[in-house]
C-alpha cells in the first residue's frame, strides 16, 4: 500500500531525513516511535503528500505521487488519505454532521450521499446524539472521535495519525486507541501512526524507531539512552 524508497529531507543546512526506506501492506496498523526531533512527524508529513522530499521515491496504493501534478495530487490525496492530528483542528462555526461532510462535498458526491456517510461514521463511533453539536459543545475525546470520522469519510486506502491521543487524558486514550483497530477490522485501512505512547505501540502490527533521521532498532534506542516516552511532539 505504501512504497517510499531513499527518502530525503532538509531544511536549510539540518539534514531531517537521511534516506529513509519505508513500506506498509494493506490493513497492516504501523507505529513510528522516536524522540522528539528524530523526524518522524517530517516523515508523516511526507508519506501523507503535505511535503515533497528532495529525494527518494514514493508509491501510494501504487501511484507514483511524486510524479503527479498540484490538482492531481490534491483530488488523490482527497480520495486516498486520510488525516488525524494531535489538535482535531475541526471548523468552529459547523456542526459535527458538517464537519464530516467537507471531504466528501470538496470530492464531488453529492449532498445526500455524503451526509449519509457522514451519519453512518459518527454512529459507528457513538456519536450519532452529537451530530448537530459544534465542536466547542464536545469533550476533547468526542472532537477527536469527529476528526477521525472526517479522516475516514471518503473510504481512503490509507490513515496517517500524528499523536492522535497526545492531548487526551488517559481513559479517553485508551477507548482511542481500541478504536483505531476496530475501525481497521470493519474499513480495512493501512493505518501509521507517529506516537510517543508505548501502550499504543505495543498494539501496532508493528513498531519503527528513528533516531537522527533514521530508523534504527529497538536495541539502538534502549542502549543510546534516547527516550522514547518524551512527552514533547515535533
Amino acid at each position: 500500500m505504501i512504497e517510499a524508497k531513499g527518502i530525503e529531507k532538509s531544511f536549510g543546512t539540518l539534514k531531517v531525513l537521511k534516506g529513509i526506506d519505508f513500506s506498509a501492506g494493506k490493513s497492516e496498523v504501523i507505529s513510528i516511535m522516536g524522540a522528539s526531533g528524530a523526524g518522524k512527524s517530517t516523515l508523516l508529513q511526507i508519506l501523507g503528500t503535505l511535503s515533497t522530499p528532495d529525494k527518494g521515491t514514493l508509491a501510494i496504493d501504487g501511484t507514483d505521487v511524486l510524479r503527479l501534478g498540484q490538482r492531481t495530487l490534491a483530488e488523490f490525496r482527497n480520495r486516498k488519505i486520510g488525516f488525524v492530528f494531535q489538535f482535531h483542528h475541526l471548523l468552529p462555526e459547523f456542526t459535527s454532521l458538517e464537519n464530516v461532510m467537507i471531504p466528501a462535498l470538496i470530492a464531488g458526491r453529492t449532498e445526500k450521499d455524503s451526509r449519509n456517510a457522514a451519519l453512518g461514521l459518527l454512529s459507528d463511533l457513538g456519536l450519532s446524539d452529537r451530530t448537530g453539536h459544534k465542536p466547542s459543545e464536545l469533550s476533547g475525546g468526542e472532537q477527536q472521535r469527529v476528526a477521525i470520522a472526517r479522516a475516514l469519510v471518503n473510504n481512503p486506502s490509507v490513515l496517517f495519525a500524528d499523536e492522535p491521543s497526545g492531548n487526551l487524558d488517559s481513559r479517553t486514550k485508551e477507548d482511542l486507541h481500541r478504536l483505531f483497530f476496530s475501525l481497521r477490522d470493519k474499513y480495512g485501512q493501512t493505518i501509521v501512526i507517529v506516537t510517543h505512547d508505548p501502550a499504543l505501540a505495543r498494539m501496532c502490527d508493528r513498531t519503527l524507531y528513528m533516531k537522527d533521521g533514521l530508523f534504527v532498532t529497538d536495541h539502538d534506542i534502549r542502549t543510546s539512552g534516547t527516550a522514547t516516552g518524551a512527552s514533547e511532539t515535533e
